[in-house]
């Protein structure tokens, strides 16, 4: 038996998974701007490679047996209605509500549009760009920047690939100085150009770039891989700005509710629960607020049952691939260390496939 009406705005890994696991007990609708699940694992390659274009999509239509999925616009949430409206006018009962609309990414990672197609053109533009250049520029030395830089170099070994930095070593912000150096040592013997502490921002003249010291870099084709941005504008402009932080997340306790707002959650990249925004902690939060919901919507009074807090993920494996054959995976260990495997760790879990069949699997379909 089903009780309560759940509604889940976005499908990305945390709504998808969250949606999953409460179909078979509410009436779950799962409500995204896109047709398709965009599997942004995958989508650096696909920004570089035409054979994986169409990798990256994967349809939603077996995810729910008994819920549904709805592609549009939330463009109002109505608390005291407990309502979401669509830019279609149509309105979705809710009597939990989950925000998982995730986070901005730069491109190549990054859906553009609502379709496949559209998506596709977008993909199939930067193949042609790279495909083109004489010299490409990476600006950010961080998983997704090492990342993107080593599938140019593989893709394009002809061309003058730069990989500036801001900070001091390579994925510094894991705190592995040994991956850093090794990620280094990778990318120089693939002639890749790394330029550390090296601050960049477009020049006066097209193709030029400055860093903090003034020295000028050209090159015809350039992808920021800076960081990202919640996906939350769309929620001030609905009037709840008192819901985010400084930073635009979603501000929520340890059970990963809207503060003040025991109907209404929060999971991923979208909240401000974790500073490691990565699919695992993004999944580990759909699991708890799953149970957290299923708690809420089924007991009450005195046998309500009290919700599971979340901790915040600090550590976490960390698998960067250098293209499908090679990478360097982080994985903690207890004392606070952090062991760095490599290529042949990497390539079993990630780099081949980019987790691909794994996705697939979670939404229905065959793993190819």
């Amino acid at each position: 038996m089903r009780d309560g009406d759940v509604v889940v705005i976005g499908g990305g890994y945390a709504g998808v998974r969250l949606a999953k696991r409460l179909d078979a007990t509410a009436r779950v609708t799962l409500v995204d701007r896109k047709e398709v699940f965009f599997h942004r694992i995958a989508s650096l390659r696909a920004g570089v490679r035409p054979e994986w274009t169409t990798t990256p999509f994967i349809p939603y239509d077996r995810l729910l047996r008994h819920g549904r999925v709805v592609t549009g616009k939330v463009v109002r949430i109505e608390t005291q209605e407990r309502q979401v409206v669509l830019a279609t006018g149509e309105r979705l009962p809710y009597d939990v509500l989950v925000i998982a609309t995730g986070a901005d990414y730069p491109e190549p990672a990054r859906f553009t549009g609502t379709t496949i197609e559209e998506a596709a053109k977008t993909f199939a533009a930067h193949q042609r760009g790279i495909a083109a250049a004489e010299h490409v520029l990476v600006v950010g030395g961080g998983p997704s920047g090492v990342e993107l830089s080593a599938e140019i170099r593989l893709a394009r070994p002809d061309a003058r690939v730069t990989l500036a930095h801001a900070g001091p070593e390579l994925l510094h912000s894991t705190g592995s100085h040994r991956a850093g150096r090794r990620t280094r040592a990778w990318l120089e013997a693939h002639d890749i150009e790394v330029r550390l502490g090296s601050f960049m921002s477009p020049g006066h003249d097209f193709g030029t770039y400055r860093d903090a010291r003034g020295d000028v870099l050209a090159a015809d084709l350039s992808f920021w891989a800076t960081g990202t941005t919640p996906n939350t504008l769309w929620l001030r402009l609905a009037g709840h700005g008192d819901w985010l932080n400084a930073t635009g997340h979603v501000k929520v306790d340890r059970a990963l509710r809207v503060a003040g707002r025991p109907d209404v959650f929060a999971v991923g990249d979208v909240n401000d629960a974790t500073e490691l925004k990565i699919t695992p902690a993004a999944l580990a939060q759909a699991d708890l607020a799953a149970w957290n919901i299923r708690a809420h919507l089924h007991s009450s009074g005195r046998h309500r049952k009290e919700p599971r807090l979340y901790r915040s993920v600090h550590r976490t494996p960390l698998i960067v691939p250098f293209g499908p054959a090679d990478g360097v995976t982080l994985l903690p260990v207890p004392g606070g260390e952090t062991a760095v495997l490599g290529g042949r760790t990497s390539v079993l879990a990630k780099a081949k496939t980019l987790m691909t069949p794994y996705i697939r699997r979670q939404l229905g379909y065959t793993a190819t």
